[in-house]
C-alpha cells in the first residue's frame, strides 16, 4: 500500500511540473525593445500567462481609465483577464503618495525628481506584481502604456516582461499635425482610434489642420457638405482626447492657404490676387474674416494653445499689397500681419503657433514679434542639420517646437529614407537648440494619401520625440512591428525595409522616388517614354523589392491575428502600387518591341507575339487588370479610415487608367482585323504604340 503511495504521488509531481514550470519566473528571452525606448530599463524576468493577468482597479478616476485602457488592448491578445489571486502575474497601478508606493520606491532607493514629476513614471517588479508608479495622471498613464508592449504573444503561451522602468519625456509637446483639408477627412471613430494610439506610445498633442474644413456657422459657405468637420464632432473629439491626456490645438490657416475660401466670389475683395490664396493685409474684410473664425475655434477648442498657419504666403506683394512691399519689403508687411493678427484674435493665457519659414528669413525682425507667439520651424528633408531653421526663433526669446514630416504627400507609399532621417535629426537639433515641442506632420498635397501608411512615420515621430538627444533609426526598425502590429517574427518591420528599398531604386534611378505623379504616368505618352529610359534597368530592382514586401505581408498574415489589420492592408497597397509602376514601363516595353517584332513580315512567332500584347493573358489586359485592382485596395482603404467626400476625386484616376489600357486593347483588335485581312499591320503610332 506505501508502495502503490508513492507510485501515485510520483506520478502526481510528473502531470503537475509543465503547470508549475509556467508560472516561474524565467531568465528574460531577448533585451527590451519598446517604443518610445524608456530611459532607464532593465529586463528582469519573464511570466507565461498561463492563468491570466490580474490588471488591478484604482480609486482614483484616472487611473481606473488607464487600467481599463490596458485591459481593452489586451483583450485583443487572447490574453486572459482574470480577477484572482491565481493570476499568473498582477500590473498594480500607484500614485508615488500612496504607502506602497513609498515602500517599494525605499526598497530599490526610487525617487522622482522635478523631471520626472509631470509625466514620468517607475515600473517597480514585485516578485509577480509589476506596480506602476507615477505621481500624476498622466505618469500612471503613460507607465501603463508602457506595460501594453511588455505583454508579448498571445492567448495562453504570451508572456508578461518584468522589467524595472525609469522614464520620463525630453520634451513636454509632443505631437502629430494631420492634414484635413487636401482630400481625406477622417470619420470621427477613426480620429477616436487616432487618439488611442497617439496615447499608446506616449504622444499628448493632436492637431487637425484647417483651410476650409471647419464648420463655421458664421461663414457656412466655404466648408464642403459632407467634408467639414461639425462643433458636435470637435466637442466629441476633445471629450474624447482628454481621456488620453492629449491636448488637441486647432490650426485655421489665417493668411496663406485660403484658396478654398477665395474661390467664392463672396470673398474675392478679401484676396491679395483674384481667387488666389493669400488674405490681404490691410483689406478690412481679412481681419474681420479672422477674428470670425478663431472667436469660434475658442468656443469649440478649449486648448491653451491655437495655431495661425501663416506659411507659403507665396502672393504676398502681387496684388492689393503691391505698393506696400515695394515700399517696406516683405519682411514688415509679412510679420505686421501676423502681429495684427494676435492682437485682434488675443486672450488671455493664450498662446498662438505660427510656422516660421517665412518668418526665419527676417531675424532681425523676429524679436519684435509678441511673446504669446510660439515658433513652429519646419523642413522635411533629409538634411544633417537643421539649426538653421530653429535658431532665428531661439536666438529671439521665442518658445520654439520643431515640424518635421513623414514624407507621406504626393506618394504612393511613404519613403521612410526621409522621413526618419528628418525625423531623426531635426528633432535632435530642436532639442539641442532648447525647442520644446514637437509637431510632426502628414500632408495630403494631391488628396491621395492615406494615414493608415504612415503609422511608422507617426510613431518613430513620438519615438523621438520622448527619448533624449538623437533616437536610433535602426532599434525603431527592429521594434516598430512588435510594437504596432504586436508582430513577434520580424516580417512586418521586413515588408517596412523593403518598401524603403523601393524608393531606394528610383531615387537611385533618377526617377526621385514612389511618387503619384510616376504612377499614374502614361509610358507611351512623352514624359512617360523619357521616364521609361531611366526606370528600364532599375524595373527589375523595384519589382523585387515590392514584392518581396507583398510575400512578408502574406507570410505574416498566415501567421495568425495581428494587430492594426487595416494599416498591413494599407502597406500591402503600397507595395502593390510600386509593383505595377515597375510593371507599366516593363510591360509597355513588352509591347512596343512585341509590335516592332511581329510587324516584321519575316517573323514565324508573329501570331504569338501579337498574343503577348493583347489577348486573354495579354499585357495589356494585365494592366487594365493592375489599375483595377489597385483601385479596388484604394476603395476600400479609403473608407475604412474617411468619409466619402473627395473620394472620387482619386478614383476616377484609377477608372480613367483602366479605361486607356482597355481602349489600347480595343485599338488592337481592330490592327490584328486589319493584319488578318491583308497580312500587314498598321503602324504601331497609328494605334498609340511609339517605336520601341
Amino acid at each position: 500500500m506505501r508502495s502503490a503511495n508513492r507510485v501515485l504521488l510520483f506520478c502526481t509531481m510528473v502531470l503537475a511540473t509543465p503547470a508549475l514550470q509556467a508560472q516561474q519566473p524565467q531568465q528574460p528571452q531577448q533585451p527590451l525593445s519598446l517604443v518610445p525606448q524608456p530611459r532607464e530599463a532593465r529586463a528582469s524576468h519573464d511570466i507565461v500567462l498561463t492563468r491570466g493577468l490580474d490588471v488591478g482597479s484604482p480609486k482614483d478616476s484616472d487611473d481606473a481609465f488607464a487600467a481599463r485602457d490596458v485591459r481593452d488592448a489586451l483583450r485583443t491578445t487572447g490574453v486572459a483577464l482574470v480577477t484572482s489571486a491565481n493570476a499568473s502575474a498582477r500590473v498594480v497601478l500607484l500614485r508615488a503618495s500612496m504607502p506602497a508606493a513609498r515602500a517599494l520606491m525605499a526598497r530599490d532607493k526610487l525617487t522622482f525628481d522635478t523631471a520626472m514629476h509631470d509625466e514620468g513614471y517607475l515600473l517597480v517588479p514585485d516578485g509577480m506584481t509589476l506596480n506602476v508608479i507615477g505621481e500624476t495622471a498622466e505618469g500612471v498613464f503613460y507607465g501603463a502604456q508602457t506595460v501594453k508592449q511588455l505583454v508579448i504573444g498571445r492567448g495562453a503561451t504570451a508572456i508578461l516582461r518584468m522589467a524595472s522602468v525609469r522614464d520620463w519625456p525630453a520634451m513636454r509637446h509632443r505631437g502629430l499635425h494631420d492634414d484635413l483639408s487636401r482630400g481625406p477627412v477622417p470619420t470621427l471613430d477613426y480620429m477616436k482610434r487616432q487618439m488611442r494610439t497617439f496615447a499608446t506610445y506616449k504622444m499628448n498633442v493632436y492637431s487637425p489642420y484647417f483651410e476650409h474644413t471647419l464648420a463655421y456657422r458664421a461663414n457656412p459657405l466655404i466648408a464642403p457638405p459632407g467634408g467639414a468637420l461639425s462643433r458636435e464632432d470637435v466637442a466629441e473629439l476633445i471629450a474624447y482626447a482628454r481621456r488620453y491626456h492629449i491636448d488637441v490645438i486647432p490650426e485655421q490657416e489665417a493668411f496663406g492657404h485660403l484658396h478654398h475660401a477665395l474661390k467664392y466670389e463672396l470673398y474675392l475683395p478679401l484676396g491679395e490676387t483674384a481667387h488666389g490664396h493669400v488674405l490681404a493685409p490691410g483689406q478690412p474684410g481679412s481681419m474681420s474674416l479672422i477674428t470670425s473664425w478663431f472667436a469660434e475655434i475658442d468656443s469649440m477648442f478649449p486648448s491653451r494653445y491655437v495655431h495661425i498657419g501663416a506659411d507659403e504666403t507665396f502672393e504676398l506683394g502681387r496684388g492689393q499689397t503691391a505698393a506696400r512691399v515695394a515700399r517696406d519689403s516683405i519682411g514688415p508687411v509679412y510679420l505686421g500681419f501676423l502681429k495684427d493678427i494676435v492682437e485682434a484674435i488675443r486672450k488671455p493665457g493664450k498662446k498662438y503657433l505660427f510656422w516660421g519659414d517665412i518668418a526665419g528669413n527676417h531675424p532681425t525682425l523676429v524679436k519684435s514679434l509678441p511673446k504669446e507667439m510660439v515658433a513652429v520651424a519646419w523642413s522635411y528633408g533629409a538634411s544633417n542639420s537643421f539649426d538653421r531653421q530653429i535658431t532665428p526663433f531661439t536666438q529671439a526669446g521665442i518658445e520654439t517646437w520643431v515640424a518635421p514630416g513623414v514624407s507621406s504627400w504626393n506618394r504612393v507609399y511613404p519613403n521612410n529614407n526621409i522621413a526618419f532621417v528628418n525625423i531623426r535629426n531635426f528633432v535632435r537639433d530642436g532639442q539641442r537648440l532648447g525647442a520644446t515641442g514637437l509637431l510632426n506632420t502628414t500632408w495630403d498635397d494631391d488628396g491621395e494619401a492615406l494615414f493608415n501608411q504612415t503609422w511608422s512615420g507617426v510613431l518613430f515621430g513620438a519615438a523621438a520625440g520622448w527619448q533624449q538627444g538623437e533616437s536610433s533609426i535602426e532599434n525603431f526598425q527592429k521594434s516598430f512591428g512588435r510594437a504596432f502590429f504586436r508582430d513577434t517574427t520580424g516580417k512586418a518591420d521586413a515588408a517596412e525595409r523593403q518598401l524603403m528599398a523601393a524608393h531606394a531604386v528610383l531615387e537611385k534611378a533618377g526617377l526621385g522616388e514612389g511618387s503619384d505623379a510616376l504612377f499614374w504616368r502614361d509610358p507611351f505618352s512623352a514624359d512617360g517614354v523619357l521616364s521609361a529610359e531611366k526606370i528600364r534597368p532599375a524595373s527589375h530592382s523595384l519589382r523585387v523589392a515590392a514584392e518581396s514586401a507583398l510575400v512578408y505581408i502574406a507570410q505574416l498574415r498566415a501567421d495568425g491575428p495581428v494587430n492594426n489589420a487595416d494599416a498591413l492592408d494599407a502597406m500591402e497597397l503600397g507595395a502593390r502600387r510600386l509593383d505595377l509602376i515597375g510593371m507599366k514601363f516593363q510591360f509597355a516595353d513588352d509591347v512596343r518591341g512585341g509590335y516592332a517584332r511581329a510587324s516584321d513580315t519575316t517573323n514565324r512567332d508573329r501570331n504569338r507575339e501579337l498574343g503577348d500584347i493583347s489577348g486573354i493573358n495579354g499585357r495589356l489586359q494585365d494592366l487594365r487588370d493592375g489599375f483595377a485592382l489597385t483601385r479596388d485596395m484604394y476603395e476600400a482603404a479609403w473608407l475604412r479610415e474617411n468619409r466619402p467626400y473627395w473620394i472620387h476625386n482619386v478614383l476616377v484616376k484609377f477608372d480613367l487608367a483602366m479605361q486607356l489600357w482597355q481602349s489600347r486593347a480595343d485599338q488592337f483588335v481592330l490592327a490584328r482585323s486589319e493584319y488578318s485581312r491583308t497580312r500587314k499591320l498598321p503602324p504601331g503610332t497609328s494605334i498609340g504604340i511609339p517605336a520601341p
